[in-house]
C-alpha cells in the first residue's frame, strides 16, 4: 500500500499538493510547479522526500512529504512531515495510518528521535486522527514564518 514515489509519481505528488491546499482554504497559496517538485524530490541534492499510497490496484491515493530535521536537545535527526494527504474517497481506509507509520519505521530504522508535524487548529477530523496515534499537541510552541518580502527584506540586509 505505501511505496516510495519517483519522478513519474510528481504530476500525482502536485495535484495532492493542490487539493490538499483546497481543503486547507489556501488552493491560492500553492505555486510549485512540476519542474520544483522533480528538482526538490528527485535533483542532485533533494531537499524532501515522498511516499506515496495506493490502493489495492495500484492507483495512487495519497501522499507524505517529509524531510530530515534535527533535535539539539535530543542530539538526533527527526522526519518533519511536510504534507499527509489521502484523498476524500478513500479516508478511513488505513492510507494514513500507513504513512505514518512507514514515516515512524524510517525514524525507528535510521535511530531518528521523532517524528512531527504541523495542523490546522480547525482541522477536527486530522486532529483526533493524529492524537488516535498517541501523537501529542505542542501547545506550549508558536510557529513563526519568514516568507516573501520579509524574508527578502532580512536576507538583504
Amino acid at each position: 500500500m505505501i511505496r516510495t514515489a519517483t519522478r513519474d509519481d510528481v504530476p500525482t505528488i502536485l495535484r495532492f499538493v493542490r487539493e490538499l491546499a483546497e481543503y486547507e482554504r489556501a488552493a491560492h497559496e500553492v505555486h510549485a510547479t512540476e519542474a520544483d517538485l522533480e528538482r526538490d524530490l528527485f535533483g542532485p541534492t533533494p531537499a524532501a522526500n515522498a511516499l506515496i499510497a495506493e490502493d489495492a490496484d495500484g492507483t495512487p491515493q495519497g501522499f507524505a512529504l517529509w524531510f530530515t530535521s534535527y533535535s539539539t536537545w535530543l542530539g538526533k535527526p527527526g522526519v518533519y512531515l511536510e504534507d499527509l494527504y489521502v484523498t476524500p474517497d478513500s479516508r478511513g481506509g488505513g492510507h494514513g495510518r500507513a504513512l505514518l507509520a512507514e514515516l515512524a519505521r524510517i525514524a525507528v530504522e535510521r535511530g531518528y528521535g521523532r517524528v512531527e508535524w504541523s495542523v490546522l487548529d480547525w482541522n477536527d477530523p486530522a486532529i483526533g486522527f493524529y492524537k488516535s496515534l498517541g501523537a501529542t499537541p505542542q501547545d506550549e510552541w508558536t510557529v513563526y514564518r519568514l516568507t516573501g518580502k520579509a524574508l527578502d527584506d532580512l536576507g538583504r540586509r
